[in-house]
């Protein structure tokens, strides 16, 4: 490469540098990009439940925390926490959930990705009293109640008052002909379960998009009496919601239901409140750049992002979920696994 090649290389680099950093800038000065104003809290703490990636090393579960809701360090050094010794040995996916019993409850994906998509038929939970010891690691295998199951992905855990049994929703489908490698649409589906060991009913469909396009990752959060439900929809490769009266069904999505403000290829959405605050807080996995964004609302509906100086999660979690804990909880996580 002669002289001229090499400078004007470098000119060509340092014009695009400028412009990352220029456009944003001007994007948000001229009112196009609003930055949320963050809404840190000192009460309490969070847990953030999460997997470290693709191959199977990383298909286990990790836990991070944080005191202020944004800023999050690995604990055991980015390590698993949860030995998996049934299924197919990897986890994916993670949601913990407090239980009415004083127990927590985690449940995830048991997948090994290297044995492809349509591989995945059961999920695998666990249950801790003090979040540190983790016990009764199950499998339920969905081909135990639907026949044909050949994905059941990011499962979670909601507590239904009415039915007095937490209600776990995924995302799944069924082969339409296995030998011709053809399935049904992936859509969020959901049981009853009492103990997390196993289900009281027979799944059901909760919700599917209008287009028929798949939908995936699917995060309900209770406020004002109505059910939020964000999902990723496939067709559009956005995040979106819909609303319900009640938990177990009749979600309707208004026409302009895209929530997220990122447009990165982003899944694996979930919101958290923080603590003593009107202030809600969407994760997003950023699949292709192996990093979590972060963006804010008052409504659930209304999202601003939050400048990347504002939080931080340089540790490249993948799809997970957060618990708010108490100040000795968070104490005691630390002291069990370490930063």
């Amino acid at each position: 490469m002669n002289k001229t090649v090499k400078i004007i290389a470098t000119c060509a680099v340092l014009v695009l540098l400028a412009t990352a950093v220029t456009v944003p800038l001007v994007l948000y000065y001229l009112g196009y990009i609003d930055y949320a104003s963050p809404n840190p809290t000192d009460d309490g703490g969070y847990l953030l439940v999460y997997f470290g990636g693709n191959e199977p090393e990383n298909e286990s579960i990790r836990f991070a925390v944080s005191e202020d809701g944004y800023n999050f360090t690995p604990l055991n050094g980015n390590n698993p926490v949860i030995k998996q010794t049934l299924g197919t040995g990897c986890a994916r996916d993670p949601h913990i959930t407090r239980g009415r019993d004083g127990k927590f409850y985690l449940v995830a994906t048991d997948m090994r990705s290297e044995l492809g998509w349509t591989s995945n038929h059961s999920i695998v939970t666990w249950s801790s009293k003090d979040l540190i010891n983790w016990e009764n690691e199950t499998v339920i295998d969905l081909r135990d109640y639907v026949e044909g199951t050949n994905r059941a992905w990011a499962p979670q855990a909601i507590w239904d008052n009415d039915k007095q049994m937490y209600m776990i929703y995924y995302s799944s489908s069924q082969w339409l002909d296995e030998s011709a490698g053809t399935s049904t649409e992936t859509c969020l589906w959901y049981a009853y379960t009492k103990d997390f060991t196993k289900f009281e009913t027979t799944p059901q469909v909760l919700f599917r998009t209008e287009s028929g396009a798949d939908c995936i990752d699917g995060d309900i959060v209770k406020n004002d009496g109505k059910y939020y439900l964000y999902y990723k929809d496939q067709g559009i490769d956005d995040i979106c919601y819909a609303v319900s009266d009640t938990l177990n069904g009749g979600y309707t999505a208004p026409e302009k239901n895209v929530v997220n403000v990122r447009y990165q290829g982003v899944e694996g959405s979930f919101v958290y409140k923080l603590t003593g605050t009107d202030t809600w807080l969407m994760m997003m996995d950023s699949y292709k750049d192996g990093c979590f964004y972060l963006q804010q609302s008052t409504d659930l509906v209304n999202f601003k992002r939050v400048k990347a100086s504002n939080y931080d999660m340089d540790f490249s979690p993948r799809h997970g979920a957060v618990l708010a804990i108490t100040d000795k909880e968070l104490q005691t996580l630390i002291d069990a696994f370490g930063k």
